[in-house]
């Protein structure tokens, strides 16, 4: 059960790309998760995630004896949940979440990085994404804002996915 969760369901054991893969998973189930209910329970979903599963992985770690296992892929749908959720939901903002996301997450630029080479455990594996996915957002968001503002609100900008609606 406990690897279950921490591949999320098998995402986390592709072959290549395991982080795009978890992702890309996390992605589509937000998408599920915003057709029945608002993104701020999507928001303390990863907020609930994130807690939860740093105890989950500290676990593991202990049992196998090895730091942030490449098909650990819990923290990258936290990490998108986060983002997306931040964001706004529009299709250009839920696209461009998950595109910033992952970018974050592999460059790991300033304090993400840090986070992952310094702070060990279930926080570390999962710390490096939420804040990832934290920047994500809000880098999403402005993006967005400067597409509308500064004149490209062409209808596929505005697109709404369903549960806009």
């Amino acid at each position: 059960m406990q690897r279950l969760f921490l591949t999320f369901f098998g995402a986390g054991l592709s072959p290549k790309a395991p982080g795009t893969a978890g992702s890309l998973a996390g992605a589509v189930a937000a998408y599920g998760i915003l057709m029945f209910l608002p993104a701020s329970t999507l928001f303390l979903a990863s907020i609930c995630l994130f807690l939860f599963s740093i105890r989950v992985i500290d676990d593991y770690e202990a049992k196998t004896g090895v730091h942030d296992h490449g098909s650990i892929v819990i923290d990258e749908v936290a990490g998108v949940w986060l983002a997306i959720s931040i964001s706004g939901a529009t299709a250009v903002q839920f696209v461009l979440s998950v595109l910033f996301f992952r970018v974050f997450d592999i460059l790991k630029p300033s304090v993400i990085g840090r986070i992952d080479k310094n702070v060990k455990g279930g926080l570390g594996v999962m710390g490096d994404d939420m804040v990832a996915g934290l920047f994500a957002g809000l880098l999403s968001a402005i993006c967005y804002e400067a597409l509308v503002r500064f004149g490209l609100d062409y209808e596929w900008v505005k697109f709404e996915l369903p549960f806009m609606k």
